[in-house]
């Protein structure tokens, strides 16, 4: 399926959405107002209103935020983050044998070690 990034979201094509409403969805998941959204996609303030509404009409919800929301929860769009998350972790099972992980334990025995030896220095300046 086909993805479209604006910023740090991601959306899905094919998914209710038009490109350009998807788009414009995306801008506003990001924070950016109908100016600032119109000039990423270089077209006019009203245009941008227009594709707005029409998204806010298409996920029947009254409000930016609401659409946003619906939209998340209908896996429409995402943020980049869970993206890349999601793909660490699968690079994480599928390639086990990594020569370069490493396991680290806890420093447990290291720490006892270093308070005993300086409890015998301790001891030798004191004699």
């Amino acid at each position: 399926m086909e993805t479209i990034t604006c910023g740090s979201w991601i959306g899905q094509l094919g998914k209710a959405l038009a490109p350009r409403e998807l788009e414009a969805l995306l801008w506003v998941a990001q924070g950016l107002s109908t100016k600032e959204i119109a000039r990423q996609m270089a077209v006019s303030p009203g245009t941008v209103a227009n594709r707005i509404d029409s998204a806010l009409y298409k996920m029947e919800a009254k409000r930016r935020l609401d659409a946003v929301m619906k939209a998340m929860r209908q896996q429409i769009i995402s943020p980049l983050c869970i993206a890349l998350a999601g793909l660490i972790a699968l690079h994480a099972v599928i390639n086990d044998s990594d020569p370069m992980r490493r396991d680290r334990r806890a420093p447990e025995r290291r720490t006892a070690q270093v308070r005993i030896v300086r409890k015998a220095e301790a001891f030798e300046l004191h004699a």
